[in-house]
């Protein structure tokens, strides 16, 4: 069953994001958590800082709030392990797994193997997007982990928006942190990382889409004109 949501309207929204520009993140999460209830949903990657702080603040307000993370089939073993490690470490209490639909087999029957490696883009819409619209089902707030700074496509995220390809409201609370806001954040407070981060990985997806030693979100299907998976645009 569908959770209600409190109705946003566009001036509304043009409000919250004027009062959340200078608003630290934690309030920015507590907002969305007193508002939407059960309805909030965070998106987990385990692969950047910014979402481990992200789970941080919202499980600390919350330790039943719902957790996701999409298994695309092809995440770094350091991936799975900094998940493993921290629903413990940050007391997750409702932490969810959703994969494709179709299996490496049924993917590569189906499209041909190394799918990636020719059409990375409907790669994304069977790994990525179809699992996140069925973890986003019945709820009604997104809360991510995206930051202005981490690539030029990133530079207007808004803190607060209506997110028409799923559904929901959609809530970066860290839209406005540097990349060092986040670090000091992740070492203040002790919180697990991907410790594929510390080996040259500047933004961590799957093994076959991604190079260590590049900047920002270059190293992420390389060879292509892509830099996002298309959950985010």
């Amino acid at each position: 069953m569908a959770i209600a949501a409190p109705a946003l309207s566009a001036a509304e929204i043009d409000a919250l994001n004027r009062r959340f520009e200078s608003a630290p993140p934690t309030e920015i999460v507590r907002w969305a958590v007193e508002t939407f209830g059960d309805g909030v949903s965070v998106g987990a990657s385990f692969g950047g800082a910014s979402g481990m702080a992200i789970l941080h603040m919202a499980a600390a307000l919350k330790p039943n709030v719902h957790v996701f993370v999409l298994d695309t089939g092809y995440l770094f073993e350091e991936t799975l392990e900094t998940m493993r490690r921290s629903v413990p470490a940050l007391g997750l209490e409702d932490l969810q797994v959703f994969k494709s639909r179709l299996s490496h087999e049924q993917q590569a029957q189906e499209y041909g193997s190394a799918l990636w490696m020719r059409d990375p883009d409907l790669c994304c819409e069977l790994r990525k997007i179809e699992p996140n619209r069925r973890a986003l089902e019945g709820k009604t707030c997104w809360i991510s982990g995206l930051r202005r700074d981490q690539s030029e496509g990133r530079a207007d995220t808004p803190i607060v928006s209506w997110n028409a390809k799923f559904g929901v409201v959609k809530v970066n609370p860290l839209a406005n942190w540097t990349e060092n806001e986040t670090w000091a954040y992740i070492a203040a407070n002790k919180i697990p990382y991907n410790p594929l981060l510390d080996q040259g990985y500047a933004s961590i997806g799957c093994y076959n889409c991604t190079v260590p030693g590049v900047q920002g979100r270059a190293g992420r299907w390389q060879g292509f004109e892509k830099d996002e998976c298309g959950l985010h645009t």
